[in-house]
């Protein structure tokens, strides 16, 4: 029997677009054997997630091919490579030899170990049998399909672009902080004219931008994003404050405003991207 996919595909087989979105972190669903074994309260590990993020994605989206998935980031995290496993919870990590990232070390690892200011998840250790089935499950069927989107794109268009759909924290004051950071993994995951092109429209709605700082993108950009083939990848990390409510725990007023600047994103992303793809065809 075929496990059933935990992520929602929005869009035709064909991507009519060379824009291809994904939500990684926005998932809700927290799965029984999850809440049987945790330590913390399961509204936690909200913390964790991108909160409504993909109300937003949701709402500026039109026909473009987009990946949103369902599980929760405690369940297993989209934005971490399948190695990535903390050796102080789950029973298949190898740390010998394997230099650990700073995001591990700090227990962000595939399977995160904790959460804010709750400390760690989890009652007990977890199975090298249990990590492999979620890896199995949900890590590499949303990373296969966001491949062959992208590769159909780029089949179609001779060029695709990943647009990466995070949030953030506030980095600070409204009036002094960026409220859009976006990841292109120092140039490596994107040419640095896409960037460009969200910078001005961030600008023309009034929103602050920083590049890489703090967020340059994690394993999603690495993996799929190769600006050498035409495949070019950018993380957009948004300011909780921008979309939800006051309590940060629901969408908000803002939110229409925020999904409009999405919408423009895209459509500058894709101005800038469909010359090359005309030519190519």
């Amino acid at each position: 029997m075929i496990p059933a996919l935990s992520f929602d595909r929005h869009g035709s087989a064909e991507p009519p677009s060379p824009i291809i979105l994904s939500v990684p972190h926005a998932g809700r669903e927290y799965p029984l054997q999850l809440r049987a074994a945790l330590r913390v309260p399961l509204v936690a590990l909200r913390g964790l997630e991108d909160r409504y993020v993909d109300a937003l994605a949701l709402d500026a989206r039109d026909t473009e091919t987009m990946f949103v998935a369902r599980r929760a980031r405690a369940w297993i995290d989209l934005n971490r490579s399948e190695q990535e496993r903390d050796p102080r919870l789950d029973d298949g990590a190898n740390s010998i030899g394997v230099p650990q990232s700073a995001k591990l070390r700090s227990g962000l690892g595939l399977v995160p170990r904790r959460v804010g200011n709750s400390g760690d998840i989890w009652q007990r250790r977890l199975s090298a049998d249990e990590v492999a089935l979620r890896i199995f499950a949900d890590h590499r069927p949303y990373h296969m399909a966001l491949a062959a989107a992208l590769e159909a794109a780029h089949a179609r268009f001779g060029v695709a672009v990943l647009l990466d759909i995070h949030s953030m924290p506030p980095l600070g004051s409204p009036e002094r902080a960026p409220r859009l950071v976006l990841g292109d993994r120092f140039g490596k995951s994107a040419a640095a004219r896409f960037v460009g092109r969200v910078e001005s429209v961030a600008r023309a709605h009034g929103v602050s931008t920083a590049v890489n700082a703090p967020y340059s993108g994690g394993h999603i950009l690495e993996r799929h994003g190769d600006p050498r083939r035409g495949i070019h990848a950018v993380q957009l990390e948004f300011d909780r404050t921008l979309y939800l409510d006051g309590t940060l725990d629901g969408p908000g007023a803002g939110l229409p405003a925020s999904a409009a600047l999405l919408r423009a994103i895209i459509n500058a992303v894709s101005d800038e991207a469909l010359p090359g793809a005309i030519a190519a065809e």
